[in-house]
Protein backbone atom coordinates (compact mmCIF):
# COMPACT_ATOMS: atom_id res chain seq x y z
CA UNK A 1 0.00 0.00 0.00
CA UNK A 2 2.91 2.47 0.75
CA UNK A 3 4.71 1.60 -2.25
CA UNK A 4 1.47 2.62 -4.61
CA UNK A 5 1.19 5.56 -2.39
CA UNK A 6 4.70 6.65 -3.05
CA UNK A 7 4.29 6.13 -6.67
CA UNK A 8 0.88 8.44 -7.10
CA UNK A 9 2.77 10.80 -4.98
CA UNK A 10 5.85 10.75 -7.36
CA UNK A 11 3.50 11.09 -10.38
CA UNK A 12 2.10 14.19 -8.95
CA UNK A 13 5.55 15.59 -7.96
CA UNK A 14 6.37 15.12 -12.12
CA UNK A 15 2.86 16.61 -13.32
CA UNK A 16 3.04 19.41 -11.38
CA UNK A 17 7.09 19.53 -12.38
CA UNK A 18 5.97 19.75 -16.18
CA UNK A 19 3.48 22.18 -15.53
CA UNK A 20 5.64 24.14 -13.78
CA UNK A 21 8.29 24.28 -16.25
CA UNK A 22 5.57 24.95 -19.36
CA UNK A 23 3.91 28.08 -17.04
CA UNK A 24 7.54 29.60 -17.58
CA UNK A 25 8.18 29.12 -21.01
CA UNK A 26 7.30 32.88 -21.87
CA UNK A 27 10.40 33.49 -20.08
CA UNK A 28 11.95 32.46 -22.95
CA UNK A 29 9.72 33.21 -25.40
CA UNK A 30 10.33 36.91 -24.22
CA UNK A 31 14.23 37.03 -24.44
CA UNK A 32 14.43 35.44 -27.43
CA UNK A 33 12.20 38.15 -28.87
CA UNK A 34 14.18 40.79 -26.97
CA UNK A 35 17.12 39.21 -28.64
CA UNK A 36 15.60 40.20 -32.23
CA UNK A 37 14.21 36.71 -32.67
CA UNK A 38 10.86 36.92 -34.63
CA UNK A 39 8.13 34.20 -33.41
CA UNK A 40 8.44 31.39 -35.97
CA UNK A 41 12.20 31.63 -35.31
CA UNK A 42 11.79 30.95 -31.70
CA UNK A 43 9.03 28.26 -32.93
CA UNK A 44 11.91 26.83 -35.42
CA UNK A 45 14.72 26.49 -32.98
CA UNK A 46 12.20 24.78 -30.06
CA UNK A 47 11.13 21.97 -32.82
CA UNK A 48 14.68 21.54 -34.74
CA UNK A 49 16.77 21.05 -30.93
CA UNK A 50 13.56 18.85 -29.87
CA UNK A 51 12.91 16.63 -32.84
CA UNK A 52 17.58 15.99 -32.64
CA UNK A 53 17.49 14.92 -29.24
CA UNK A 54 14.70 12.56 -29.42
CA UNK A 55 15.98 10.98 -32.76
CA UNK A 56 19.56 10.43 -30.93
CA UNK A 57 17.19 8.81 -28.19
CA UNK A 58 15.60 6.44 -30.27
CA UNK A 59 17.96 6.05 -32.48
CA UNK A 60 20.66 4.70 -29.96
CA UNK A 61 17.76 2.64 -27.56
CA UNK A 62 14.48 2.29 -29.30
CA UNK A 63 15.37 2.48 -33.26
CA UNK A 64 12.06 -0.12 -33.92
CA UNK A 65 9.94 3.10 -32.91
CA UNK A 66 11.62 4.74 -35.93
CA UNK A 67 9.30 2.57 -38.39
CA UNK A 68 5.93 4.24 -39.81
CA UNK A 69 3.49 3.43 -42.78
CA UNK A 70 3.51 5.65 -45.57
CA UNK A 71 -0.63 5.36 -45.50
CA UNK A 72 -0.49 6.82 -41.70
CA UNK A 73 2.17 9.63 -42.64
CA UNK A 74 -1.10 12.05 -43.23
CA UNK A 75 -1.42 11.84 -39.14
CA UNK A 76 2.01 13.44 -38.44
CA UNK A 77 1.27 15.89 -40.55
CA UNK A 78 -1.68 16.95 -38.59
CA UNK A 79 0.13 16.35 -35.69
CA UNK A 80 3.44 18.60 -37.04
CA UNK A 81 1.82 21.24 -39.21
CA UNK A 82 -1.63 21.61 -38.45
CA UNK A 83 -0.91 21.29 -34.45
CA UNK A 84 2.56 22.18 -33.02
CA UNK A 85 3.51 24.48 -36.14
CA UNK A 86 0.38 26.51 -35.75
CA UNK A 87 -0.34 26.50 -32.02
CA UNK A 88 3.23 27.37 -31.15
CA UNK A 89 3.25 29.88 -33.59
CA UNK A 90 -0.14 31.33 -32.02
CA UNK A 91 1.29 30.69 -28.47
CA UNK A 92 4.23 32.58 -28.78
CA UNK A 93 3.07 35.14 -30.63
CA UNK A 94 0.69 36.27 -27.94
CA UNK A 95 2.82 36.02 -25.49
CA UNK A 96 4.26 39.34 -26.89
CA UNK A 97 1.09 40.92 -27.55
CA UNK A 98 -0.51 40.14 -24.14
CA UNK A 99 0.48 39.31 -20.52
CA UNK A 100 1.77 35.72 -20.38
CA UNK A 101 -1.40 34.47 -18.02
CA UNK A 102 -3.99 35.57 -20.68
CA UNK A 103 -1.88 34.44 -23.43
CA UNK A 104 -1.35 30.60 -21.45
CA UNK A 105 -5.22 30.76 -20.32
CA UNK A 106 -6.32 30.92 -23.57
CA UNK A 107 -4.15 28.18 -24.48
CA UNK A 108 -6.57 26.35 -21.97
CA UNK A 109 -9.56 26.53 -24.08
CA UNK A 110 -7.93 23.54 -25.91
CA UNK A 111 -10.63 21.07 -23.89
CA UNK A 112 -13.68 22.73 -25.52
CA UNK A 113 -12.74 22.95 -29.12
CA UNK A 114 -11.54 18.97 -28.48
CA UNK A 115 -15.59 18.32 -27.19
CA UNK A 116 -16.14 19.89 -30.18
CA UNK A 117 -14.74 18.30 -33.00
CA UNK A 118 -14.14 14.97 -30.98
CA UNK A 119 -18.77 15.66 -31.21
CA UNK A 120 -18.81 15.36 -34.96
CA UNK A 121 -15.22 12.93 -35.51
CA UNK A 122 -15.70 10.24 -33.28
CA UNK A 123 -19.57 10.54 -32.29
CA UNK A 124 -18.40 11.67 -28.59
CA UNK A 125 -21.87 12.50 -26.69
CA UNK A 126 -22.43 15.92 -24.70
CA UNK A 127 -23.43 15.72 -20.95
CA UNK A 128 -24.50 18.55 -18.20
CA UNK A 129 -20.35 18.90 -17.75
CA UNK A 130 -19.34 19.37 -20.85
CA UNK A 131 -21.76 21.67 -21.70
CA UNK A 132 -21.28 23.27 -17.94
CA UNK A 133 -17.63 23.23 -19.58
CA UNK A 134 -18.00 24.82 -22.68
CA UNK A 135 -20.37 28.25 -21.08
CA UNK A 136 -17.73 28.61 -18.68
CA UNK A 137 -14.77 28.66 -21.26
CA UNK A 138 -17.04 30.90 -23.22
CA UNK A 139 -17.65 33.17 -20.13
CA UNK A 140 -13.96 33.27 -19.14
CA UNK A 141 -12.79 34.16 -22.30
CA UNK A 142 -14.87 37.22 -21.95
CA UNK A 143 -13.63 38.17 -18.63
CA UNK A 144 -10.54 37.38 -19.59
CA UNK A 145 -10.36 39.84 -23.00
CA UNK A 146 -11.85 42.66 -20.71
CA UNK A 147 -15.33 43.12 -22.50
CA UNK A 148 -16.60 42.95 -18.73
CA UNK A 149 -13.97 45.94 -16.97
CA UNK A 150 -14.96 47.26 -20.50
CA UNK A 151 -18.53 47.21 -19.79
CA UNK A 152 -18.69 48.11 -15.83
CA UNK A 153 -16.24 51.00 -15.44
CA UNK A 154 -15.89 51.85 -19.17
CA UNK A 155 -12.51 52.13 -21.36
CA UNK A 156 -10.95 50.17 -23.68
CA UNK A 157 -10.18 46.35 -24.19
CA UNK A 158 -7.72 45.28 -22.19
CA UNK A 159 -6.56 42.59 -24.90
CA UNK A 160 -6.61 43.87 -28.17
CA UNK A 161 -8.22 41.30 -31.29
CA UNK A 162 -5.61 39.92 -32.50
CA UNK A 163 -3.85 38.56 -29.30
CA UNK A 164 -7.63 37.05 -28.91
CA UNK A 165 -7.64 35.36 -32.56
CA UNK A 166 -3.85 34.01 -31.62
CA UNK A 167 -4.91 32.77 -28.17
CA UNK A 168 -8.25 31.12 -29.09
CA UNK A 169 -5.54 29.67 -32.60
CA UNK A 170 -3.49 28.47 -30.02
CA UNK A 171 -5.84 26.54 -28.06
CA UNK A 172 -7.58 25.12 -31.45
CA UNK A 173 -3.72 24.34 -32.97
CA UNK A 174 -3.30 22.33 -29.11
CA UNK A 175 -6.57 20.21 -29.26
CA UNK A 176 -5.54 19.20 -32.72
CA UNK A 177 -2.85 17.47 -31.27
CA UNK A 178 -5.01 15.15 -29.57
CA UNK A 179 -7.37 14.67 -32.37
CA UNK A 180 -4.74 13.53 -34.96
CA UNK A 181 -2.81 12.30 -32.23
CA UNK A 182 -5.95 9.99 -31.32
CA UNK A 183 -5.83 8.42 -34.52
CA UNK A 184 -2.28 7.43 -34.56
CA UNK A 185 -2.27 5.69 -31.21
CA UNK A 186 -5.31 3.91 -32.81
CA UNK A 187 -3.16 2.92 -35.39
CA UNK A 188 -1.01 1.19 -32.81
CA UNK A 189 2.23 4.20 -33.21
CA UNK A 190 3.99 4.70 -29.70
CA UNK A 191 4.00 8.01 -28.17
CA UNK A 192 7.43 8.81 -28.68
CA UNK A 193 7.34 7.72 -32.31
CA UNK A 194 4.10 10.20 -32.38
CA UNK A 195 6.90 12.78 -30.60
CA UNK A 196 9.23 12.08 -33.48
CA UNK A 197 7.24 12.52 -36.16
CA UNK A 198 5.76 15.56 -35.09
CA UNK A 199 8.48 17.93 -34.30
CA UNK A 200 10.07 16.43 -37.71
CA UNK A 201 7.47 17.90 -39.55
CA UNK A 202 6.71 21.08 -37.57
CA UNK A 203 10.38 21.26 -38.27
CA UNK A 204 10.21 21.21 -41.85
CA UNK A 205 7.58 23.00 -42.11
CA UNK A 206 8.64 26.13 -40.43
CA UNK A 207 11.63 26.09 -42.68
CA UNK A 208 8.96 27.95 -45.05
CA UNK A 209 8.09 31.18 -42.60
CA UNK A 210 11.66 31.39 -40.62
CA UNK A 211 14.27 33.98 -40.96
CA UNK A 212 17.68 31.37 -41.00
CA UNK A 213 20.10 33.68 -41.07
CA UNK A 214 18.63 36.28 -38.16
CA UNK A 215 17.96 32.49 -36.15
CA UNK A 216 21.60 31.31 -37.09
CA UNK A 217 23.19 34.87 -35.77
CA UNK A 218 20.72 35.09 -32.46
CA UNK A 219 21.99 31.08 -31.49
CA UNK A 220 25.66 31.68 -32.52
CA UNK A 221 26.22 35.83 -31.60
CA UNK A 222 26.12 35.05 -27.89
CA UNK A 223 26.36 32.75 -24.76
CA UNK A 224 22.99 34.19 -24.02
CA UNK A 225 21.57 33.39 -27.23
CA UNK A 226 22.18 29.89 -27.61
CA UNK A 227 21.62 29.70 -24.13
CA UNK A 228 18.21 30.31 -24.73
CA UNK A 229 17.31 28.63 -27.11
CA UNK A 230 18.45 25.14 -25.81
CA UNK A 231 16.77 25.88 -22.62
CA UNK A 232 13.67 26.74 -24.86
CA UNK A 233 13.82 23.60 -25.83
CA UNK A 234 15.36 21.24 -22.80
CA UNK A 235 13.60 23.24 -20.40
CA UNK A 236 10.35 24.17 -22.26
CA UNK A 237 9.82 20.87 -24.35
CA UNK A 238 12.12 17.50 -23.59
CA UNK A 239 12.10 17.72 -19.69
CA UNK A 240 8.20 18.36 -19.23
CA UNK A 241 7.46 16.27 -21.83
CA UNK A 242 9.52 13.05 -20.20
CA UNK A 243 8.05 14.26 -16.56
CA UNK A 244 4.40 14.22 -17.92
CA UNK A 245 4.69 10.95 -19.70
CA UNK A 246 6.27 9.47 -16.05
CA UNK A 247 3.43 10.74 -14.55
CA UNK A 248 1.43 9.37 -16.18
CA UNK A 249 2.56 5.92 -15.22
CA UNK A 250 0.48 7.21 -11.73
CA UNK A 251 -2.03 8.47 -12.47
CA UNK A 252 -4.77 8.39 -15.33
CA UNK A 253 -5.02 11.34 -18.12
CA UNK A 254 -7.92 13.31 -16.99
CA UNK A 255 -6.63 13.61 -13.55
CA UNK A 256 -3.02 14.42 -15.17
CA UNK A 257 -4.53 17.17 -17.21
CA UNK A 258 -6.05 18.81 -14.44
CA UNK A 259 -2.66 18.73 -12.30
CA UNK A 260 -0.95 19.99 -15.68
CA UNK A 261 -3.07 22.84 -15.50
CA UNK A 262 -0.61 24.81 -13.22
CA UNK A 263 0.65 25.88 -15.94
CA UNK A 264 -1.76 29.16 -16.28
CA UNK A 265 -1.33 29.66 -12.88
CA UNK A 266 2.68 29.94 -13.15
CA UNK A 267 2.73 31.93 -15.89
CA UNK A 268 0.33 34.51 -13.77
CA UNK A 269 3.03 34.42 -11.28
CA UNK A 270 5.76 34.66 -13.16
CA UNK A 271 3.84 37.49 -15.29
CA UNK A 272 3.23 39.52 -12.11
CA UNK A 273 6.18 39.07 -10.22
CA UNK A 274 9.16 39.43 -13.28
CA UNK A 275 6.83 41.81 -16.09
CA UNK A 276 4.37 43.45 -13.22
CA UNK A 277 1.39 42.48 -15.77
CA UNK A 278 -1.88 42.62 -13.34
CA UNK A 279 -4.82 40.89 -14.88
CA UNK A 280 -7.05 42.42 -12.60
CA UNK A 281 -10.25 41.04 -10.99
CA UNK A 282 -12.51 40.15 -13.96
CA UNK A 283 -9.06 38.49 -16.01
CA UNK A 284 -8.79 36.46 -12.54
CA UNK A 285 -12.47 35.56 -12.55
CA UNK A 286 -11.93 34.60 -15.96
CA UNK A 287 -9.16 32.39 -15.49
CA UNK A 288 -10.96 30.44 -12.40
CA UNK A 289 -13.71 29.88 -15.31
CA UNK A 290 -11.49 28.77 -17.88
CA UNK A 291 -9.56 26.28 -15.37
CA UNK A 292 -12.94 25.33 -13.75
CA UNK A 293 -14.17 24.05 -17.13
CA UNK A 294 -10.95 21.88 -17.37
CA UNK A 295 -11.69 20.34 -14.32
CA UNK A 296 -15.29 19.71 -15.73
CA UNK A 297 -14.59 18.30 -19.08
CA UNK A 298 -12.06 15.41 -16.84
CA UNK A 299 -14.95 14.76 -14.39
CA UNK A 300 -16.73 14.05 -17.57
CA UNK A 301 -14.35 11.77 -18.48
CA UNK A 302 -13.78 10.24 -15.29
CA UNK A 303 -17.33 9.46 -15.07
CA UNK A 304 -17.49 7.94 -18.58
CA UNK A 305 -14.33 5.32 -17.51
CA UNK A 306 -16.21 4.49 -14.54
CA UNK A 307 -19.51 3.64 -16.75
Amino acid sequence: MMGKKTVAGLAYIEVIAAGILWGCMGLFVRNLNTLGLATMGIVAIRCFITCILVLLYLAIFKRELLKIKLKDIWCFLGTGFCSVLFFNFCYFKSMTLTSLSIAAILLYTSPAFIMVMSFFLFKEKFNRFKVAALVMTFVGCIFVSGLMNTLVNGGNLTLSPAALLLGLGAGFGYALYSIFGRYALERGYHSLTITFYTFLFASVGSLFFTDLPQLASVFTGSIKGCLLCVGIAVFGTLIPYITYTAGLNGMDNGRASVVVSIEPAVATVVSFFVYHENPGIWGLIGIVLVLGAVVLVNMSAAGKRKK
